[in-house]
């Protein structure tokens, strides 16, 4: 078995949306003088490798805290789309039929543009490839779990009326944004893990997501 972590690191001078406060990582108790050491986390629910959920867009939709955390586990495959060039480059399903029984199959779908290499500099905020219609026709109608991306959103980030997150979330499916590591993983199926933390009326969460891939 070989676990791949597919999560980016929290810290101050991380990467958050454009208009968001960076996380505080302030020192609370220290082991010389309390006996212990602890640490007060202070950033917002949407920080880093994070989970959404209906209820971040939908009034009244579940929330994290609601849903089973076998919503969270499942059967994974990543989508390659590294070769997409241009602004807003559109995902369309010539890329889910390269890998058509195997992402039929899956629980998860991710997609591996290659944008996570530009994590840590202004050009990840920038036109990064996206989902088209179909292919949200088709991970909504195949009954998914969720989908994740290694980019800051499942839409263009000047989106303002965010389609795509109402028509995903609205049907109980969960979306993991700023994900990394998914050109490690090749086109089969393997495990899939990104559980959030569990607070009170959870829009959304950081998660620790990883791959577990037999052999």
């Amino acid at each position: 078995m070989r676990v791949v972590d597919l999560t980016q690191l929290i810290s101050e001078d991380m990467p958050v949306f454009p208009g968001t406060e960076q996380p505080k990582l302030q020192e609370a108790n220290t082991i010389e003088v309390d006996g212990f050491r602890e640490t007060l986390l202070i950033m917002y629910s949407h920080t880093g490798t994070h989970m959404d959920t209906p209820g971040h867009i939908v009034v009244g939709a579940t929330t994290l805290d609601e849903m089973p955390a076998g919503n969270f586990v499942g059967k994974a495959v990543v989508v390659d789309c590294t070769d997409l060039k241009g602004d807003n480059a559109l995902i369309d399903m010539s890329y889910i039929n390269k890998n058509r029984k195997k992402i039929d199959e899956a629980e998860f779908v991710l997609f591996n543009t290659g944008w996570n290499k530009k994590w840590g500099t202004p050009n990840y905020f920038g036109r990064f490839p996206v989902i088209d219609s179909e292919v949200t026709d088709y991970l909504i109608g195949n009954n998914k779990k969720g989908i994740g991306v290694d980019v800051i959103s499942i839409e263009p980030i000047d989106a303002s009326d965010l389609p795509v997150h109402h028509r995903i979330l609205g049907k109980e499916m969960v979306i993991v944004e700023n994900l990394m590591n998914l050109e490690l993983l090749g086109d089969d199926l393997f495990t899939f893990c990104a559980l959030p933390l569990k607070f009170k009326n959870s829009d959304g969460a950081p998660v620790r997501a990883i791959a577990i891939l037999e052999g």
